[in-house]
């Protein structure tokens, strides 16, 4: 038996006593037969998995949905054993190959992107964040239990794909690392792939310049109850700062040692043009906008999420003691750390004074309990197994774009390189993808399943690509290298 054969009879197993509670529309297997084994075109070295059988057209179970939609899908929905929700849509031509999909049950059967993959015979399903919200290790782990539920009704999968976006995004990187098993690939989309640890402490380095320099008093940490008030706030404070040159230039500090994208979309949800890289003044109007402006501003996210994810983990899993803010402004983006002195000049302010005054102030220290259970969720380590293909924004606020580069280092470190390709877009806002640009990242994964080679990733390959696909607007793909990170975690380190 293979490994991934191995390992979802594994879940299956887990699984089957659970299926007959399921709110399940099909008509699961008794087990999850894998047949003979055989070698998987594109899997990592020594991946191997049972040799696909015709089932894969032959529509086991589900009920017909989605009238009039021309692939004439049928449809699953269940809970698993956590009591998550889950939901797949199979096109009547099934091709045998499954995108698995954190955030799908409940709306993604009517996504685009959903409708793309059922016209080329693609069957696309996942799970909500419900129940685990920043329970990151249980979200990933219902990723392998959900494809499970799907195999015991429709067969196997001639290749399952992990492909999520924002907290999504992550978890298919988990997926990945964790369950190479269960998944053929994986195509995380605008993920926080430098790890849980690191990409909180990313945050507390924003979050805590702005504190001691713009809005003293401030909740950074601990967070209250009361979290709107705690957002409004926050917004009120920079909209204050906003005003003042002094201010200004104290916003684009804290976005240079934080790594903030210096582009930012408008309260209405419009994205003005990129700030030149020689305009200091539009590259603090654009870390402004990611900060408190757009449909999911930096700072309100900052507030809502560290609440839940300390809840979750019984404690502060993050730490700025022994953090050189001075360094960190250093290697920042050159031309936000270029606007930063200028903005100073112009304020009227000396540089080096807050540069002191962040070195003099208190430090915040972690619970090393509370950093060892978030850890589990997961640190990503590089160590693939399985081909992955990251998609991400450059102007992303939330999964800010230098972490990529942590994730690329982990896996050249690892030996794993040429498992790896990433991609980017020139947008601005949190997973701010076209359907085409999605649809374009997996069809290249797709490929390199079908032909174990990795198809050309480069921006105008991608752009021509999703063009074919029938963008519109106009494909955003370009060439770029993301900025060192700032705050990397140790793999296998679970204390500060």
């Amino acid at each position: 038996m293979s490994r991934r054969a191995s390992a979802m009879l594994s879940l299956a197993v887990a699984v089957t006593t659970a299926v007959s509670a399921a709110t399940i529309t099909a008509v699961p297997a008794a087990a999850v037969s894998r047949g003979g084994a055989g070698s998987v075109p594109g899997a990592a070295a020594g991946k191997t998995t049972a040799t696909p059988a015709a089932a894969s057209h032959v529509r086991r179970g589900g009920t017909p949905c989605l009238p009039g939609s021309p692939a004439r899908p049928t449809c699953i929905s269940g809970t698993l054993s956590d009591g998550t929700p889950y939901e797949f849509v199979v096109p009547a031509r099934w091709n045998g190959t499954v995108v698995v999909a954190l955030d799908f049950a409940g709306t993604g059967r009517n996504e685009e992107l959903t409708a793309r993959l059922l016209a080329d015979g693609v069957a696309r399903g996942g799970t909500s964040r419900e129940i685990t919200g920043w329970n990151l290790r249980a979200a990933i782990d219902n990723q392998a239990e959900a494809l499970a539920r799907f195999e015991q009704a429709y067969g196997r999968a001639r290749y399952a794909v992990a492909s999520g976006a924002s907290m999504g995004g992550f978890v298919s990187a988990g997926a990945a690392q964790l369950h190479p098993g269960a998944f053929h690939a994986a195509v995380p989309m605008c993920g926080g792939l430098s790890g849980s640890v690191a990409q909180w402490n990313q945050k507390l380095d924003t979050m805590f310049v702005l504190e001691r320099l713009v809005a003293p008093g401030l909740p950074v940490i601990d967070i209250p109850e009361d979290v709107e008030s705690a957002r409004q706030a926050w917004f009120d404070a920079l909209a204050a700062a906003q005003r003042t040159p002094e201010g200004r230039a104290r916003i684009a500090l804290a976005a240079a040692i934080g790594q903030l994208p210096a582009w930012g979309r408008n309260p209405d949800g419009s994205t003005p043009p990129p700030p030149a890289p020689g305009d200091a003044a539009a590259l603090e109007e654009g870390a402004y906008l990611a900060l408190a402006g757009g449909p999911l501003p930096y700072v309100g996210q900052a507030m809502s999420s560290r609440r839940q994810l300390m809840q979750v983990v019984g404690g502060n899993p993050s730490w700025n003691t022994g953090v050189d803010y001075a360094a960190q402004l250093r290697r920042a983006e050159p031309a936000l750390r270029r606007a930063v002195d200028e903005l100073y000049t112009a304020a009227g302010l000396k540089l080096a004074d807050d540069l002191k005054t962040l070195a003099a102030a208190p430090r915040i220290a972690a619970d090393p309990d509370a950093v060892e259970r978030f850890a589990r969720g997961l640190v990503l380590d590089g160590r693939l197994r399985i081909p992955v293909l990251t998609l991400s924004n450059i102007g992303d606020q939330i999964s800010t774009v230098a972490q990529q580069q942590a994730y690329e280092e982990n896996v050249r470190r690892a030996g794993a390189g040429s498992l790896l390709r990433q991609t980017y877009t020139e947008s601005a806002g949190h997973c701010d993808f076209s359907p085409a640009e999605q649809h374009a990242a997996l069809a290249v994964m797709f490929d390199r399943l079908r032909t174990g080679r990795w198809p050309a990733t480069s921006a105008p390959a991608m752009n021509a690509r999703a063009a074919r696909l029938g963008a519109d607007p106009a494909p955003r793909y370009i060439p770029f290298t993301p900025s060192r990170f700032n705050r990397p975690y140790p793999a296998g380190t679970t204390r500060p």
